[in-house]
């Protein structure tokens, strides 16, 4: 079942290059914003947890694209009984390149660089995410030209992503090289699929782009799990009812409620608010982690969170204006 908040949130037409800022928007669009806000803040900070416990028995490349087709199926029948799957062959294109771009590029390697990389070193190189996103919009022709005040948010980002997840650096386990440049390479296929959605001209509405680029994306992870002979390491007797609750997790959080959420912020508003998720989500992973599983809070864990919550208001807070690259 969706939930209202995201109906709501993904029923609102959109405009090809609109970046309404959040205290010029109308109440209700405000409201969306926040509730869409706390659904990537909050759930997507989660599924670093969940995604590990998943592939503990599940392939990743597999877990994925079940995860992406079953939510993109159900969210397409819910769409179709209430006579909104309506898309044009252009947006369906749109659409595979964007969910090629996010869930193949950008999920996928992640979900398959956490078999071998710590959570915390994952979170430190997804940190980028944000710096890349900005940089990259900054450079379009119509892109967004972002203030000082943003780049100093940038780095107090960076920084308080340091100091949160430095402590696993030092006489950590030996890195996987591959899955290191994985998760780089997530990042800027993150960053362009979403700015590529952004700019679109005659979109379709998130609601139903998210739900085509969950079945498109899906339907290309599958494919490259199949090329992967993931299948051949899917056994029935090694799951566990965790790695399974895990990603039931997945589906029902992260892709039908979080997901088309992400996929209304970044028409409605800048790419560098948006990419404050990429701050926000270790800091709720370290503390489900002290909620759920008991695992220390430390003075640095709470300095660095408070430099990160000050990133996060100093980026979001900025009136950002669309400008014209200077030849």
């Amino acid at each position: 079942r969706i939930p209202p908040p995201a109906d709501q949130i993904c029923a609102r037409p959109l405009t090809p290059h609109s970046a309404p800022a959040v205290t010029s928007a109308p109440a209700t669009s405000r409201t969306a914003l926040l509730i869409s806000f706390a659904a990537i803040y909050l759930i997507w900070g989660s599924t670093y947890l969940a995604i590990r416990v998943a592939v503990e028995t599940l392939p990743p490349f597999l877990l994925a694209a079940a995860r992406f087709l079953l939510a993109g199926g159900l969210l397409y029948a819910w769409l179709a009984y209430k006579g909104r799957a309506q898309a044009t062959p252009r947006q369906w294109r749109d659409n595979l390149i964007i969910g090629g771009l996010l869930l193949v590029g950008g999920n996928g390697m992640v979900v398959w660089a956490e078999q071998k990389i710590p959570s915390g070193i994952t979170t430190l190189l997804l940190s980028v995410s944000p710096v890349i996103i900005v940089l990259i919009d900054w450079m379009l022709p119509k892109g967004l030209r972002p203030t000082w005040i943003t780049f100093l948010g940038l780095a107090l980002g960076i920084g308080g992503l340091m100091l949160l997840v430095g402590s696993d650096l030092p006489g950590g386990p030996a890195l996987d090289s591959w899955r290191c440049a994985g998760l780089l390479f997530s990042c800027f296929t993150w960053s362009g699929g979403s700015l590529y959605s952004r700019y679109l001209r005659n979109p379709a509405e998130p609601m139903i782009a998210a739900t085509i680029q969950m079945l498109l994306g899906g339907a290309l992870l599958l494919i490259v799990a199949l090329l992967r002979h993931e299948w051949t390491d899917l056994h029935a007797a090694d799951l566990t009812g965790r790695s399974l609750a895990a990603w039931g997790y997945l589906v029902v959080a992260g892709s039908l409620i979080a997901y088309p959420c992400y996929a209304y912020l970044i028409k409605h508003t800048t790419p560098a608010r948006v990419s404050t998720y990429a701050y926000v989500n270790p800091v709720v992973a370290v503390f489900l982690g002290w909620l759920i599983l008991s695992e220390p809070v430390t003075g640095r864990t709470l300095v660095a969170s408070v430099i990160i919550i000050t990133a996060v208001v100093l980026i979001t807070t900025q009136r950002t204006k669309a400008a014209l690259k200077k030849a």
